[in-house]
């Protein structure tokens, strides 16, 4: 699988099993610079060898003095690359230096007051001598490493970070990539820019140029495929092939069935226009229907759909070589548009367990016949709507709530069939155009419209009794689907949504809403 080439300078985020790893590195890239998750059994040789700019060692549950605690290799701060602690990462180092961490009795978690302590430090200057900080933690460090100046405390910690400008070695025992943190996104940018030194050319135009230049390398002359939803990710990695290679890109739009009201049409219509690429429409509800007969578990959902989607591209390539002629070219790559947050939570990230299968990361068949082509496979989701902005594309595509691969199939919570998806797709509608009509598209990340098949409920309509399906509203706030909120909507709109699904979609007797936050529930609840 193709993964994004850079030869920008590189920010390595060690992930010792920190919630907030891919968080640290989302800040990083805010900051202009380029930045990937690895695991935390990453050899120093391995780290050594790629070139980079600077490490950053992420926060963890353990305790660093716990037997089979992750640890770091003292080898690592002498090899002249510069390192930023966080949390347990800030114990690790203050460890691995030569300093003492102890279990103090004293833990902090939440929101806390840090003091400055210092006036000549880098990763400080200029910030207030008070600032509001977000700790987690039960040890703390009791002594600073030789050599290191003690730069902030707290009242509970006297060590709450530290630094060695000479080294370019510094850490904070708090979370300054949490919003919660005050000036956190400032401590983080003082470290990359100020003390590391390292220049901000990570931009929407440098990822242009440089997957483009990837793109043609990759390519060639041969042709390419692209499986096309309609979603934000499939239609940048389209529009950015397209910029790579022009005609030597066909689009293949399939209508899984799977889709919501008008999601077919808007495809048709505005990404063609937007961009005059080769669009084929394959129509396969009937296959995919006739495959999910039955099955409803959801990882054997995503990895059926992820099979299917395949077979229907290769029998679109085989159509396209057909209509060439007898010498047609044979179509050799695939277009996915799989972002970071896929790979991570499908286990391909950075050691992390697997959260569920992504249809295009764990459900791709092993006889593959296609070579993948992923432009997007490491980036965030606002990048990719950055991108998107970059290339020209309309609003109406790059600002598109996100929607999952496998559509309504997932949002199922139960085996899928015609009826169900019907059902389903009505409430969801409702819901679009209620929420539009509030003008509160734009504050809404996602939200998800559930239906629970197997669940059924008593209720009463039109004096009569019922026994009917529950819906369940999830709506979201994110900034890149790592971590969510659930999104407080006005009341009145809840309930006009509620009023019309139940009173519209005569199958559905209750609506329900979802204020679980991400963590500890995902989005999607398959």
């Amino acid at each position: 699988m193709s993964e994004l080439r850079t030869d920008h300078p590189t920010v390595l985020v060690v992930d010792f099993g920190a919630q907030y790893a891919q968080l640290i590195a989302r800040r990083v890239r805010e900051a202009s610079i380029y930045s990937e998750v690895i695991p935390h059994t990453t050899s120093v040789a391995e780290i050594v060898a790629r070139q980079p700019a600077a490490v950053i060692l992420s926060g963890g549950p353990s305790s660093v003095y716990e037997p089979g605690a992750p640890s770091i290799d003292p080898a690592l701060f002498e090899a002249g690359i510069p390192v930023f602690g966080i949390c347990y990462g800030f114990q690790a180092m203050a460890q691995a230096l030569g300093g003492d961490v102890a279990h103090t009795g004293t833990r902090e978690y939440g929101r806390t007051v840090l003091v400055r302590t210092a006036t000549d430090d880098v990763v400080f200057s200029d910030l207030p001598t008070e600032q509001t900080v977000w700790m987690s933690h039960g040890d703390s460090v009791a002594v600073a490493p030789q050599g290191f100046t003690v730069t902030a405390s707290t009242d509970g910690t006297a060590v709450a970070a530290f630094e060695n400008r000479e080294r370019k070695l510094a850490g904070v025992q708090f979370h300054p990539e949490v919003r919660h943190s005050e000036h956190g996104q400032t401590v983080l940018r003082r470290f990359l820019h100020d003390l590391a030194g390292i220049a901000a050319d990570w931009t929407p135009d440098s990822i242009v140029e440089q997957q483009v230049a990837a793109i043609r390398a990759q390519v060639g002359s041969d042709r390419v495929i692209c499986g096309l939803s309609g979603g934000v990710d499939s239609a940048v990695a389209a529009a950015l092939v397209h910029k790579a290679v022009g005609d030597q890109l066909t689009c293949v739009f399939v209508d899984h069935g799977l889709l919501r009201a008008g999601e077919r049409e808007q495809v048709e219509r505005d990404f063609v226009a937007a961009t005059g690429v080769q669009l084929v429409v394959v129509d396969a509800a009937s296959r995919f229907l006739e495959a999910l007969a039955g099955v409803s578990d959801p990882e054997t959902k995503r990895k059926e759909i992820g099979r299917l989607f395949i077979r229907v591209f290769e029998d679109a390539a085989a159509a396209l070589v057909a209509d060439a002629g007898a010498h047609g070219e044979q179509v050799k790559f695939l277009v996915q548009g799989t972002l970071y947050p896929d790979v991570v939570e499908s286990g391909h990230g950075s050691g992390t367990a697997t959260i569920k299968s992504h249809h295009n990361v764990g459900g791709l068949p092993e006889d593959l016949q296609f070579t993948l082509v992923e432009p997007l496979r490491l980036l965030f989701k606002d990048e990719v709507r950055a991108v998107g902005r970059q290339l020209g594309l309309p609003e109406a595509i790059v600002a598109r709530h996100p929607f999952p691969g496998p559509g309504l199939a997932i949002r199922i919570v139960g085996a899928v069939d015609a009826d169900r998806l019907r059902i389903l797709r009505d409430a969801d509608a409702i819901v679009r155009e209620e929420v539009s009509r509030a003008g509160l598209d734009s504050q809404v990340w996602q939200m998800p419209v559930v239906l629970l098949a197997d669940v059924r409920s008593v209720g009463v309509q039109g004096d009569g009794r019922t026994y009917g399906h529950p819906i369940v509203l999830r709506p979201i706030t994110s900034e890149d689907a790592m971590t969510a909120d659930w999104a407080r909507l006005p009341y009145e709109l809840l309930a006009h949504i509620s009023n019309r699904i139940t009173n519209e979609v005569s199958e559905v007797n209750r609506v329900v809403l979802d204020i679980t936050s991400k963590p500890p529930g995902t989005v999607e609840w398959e």
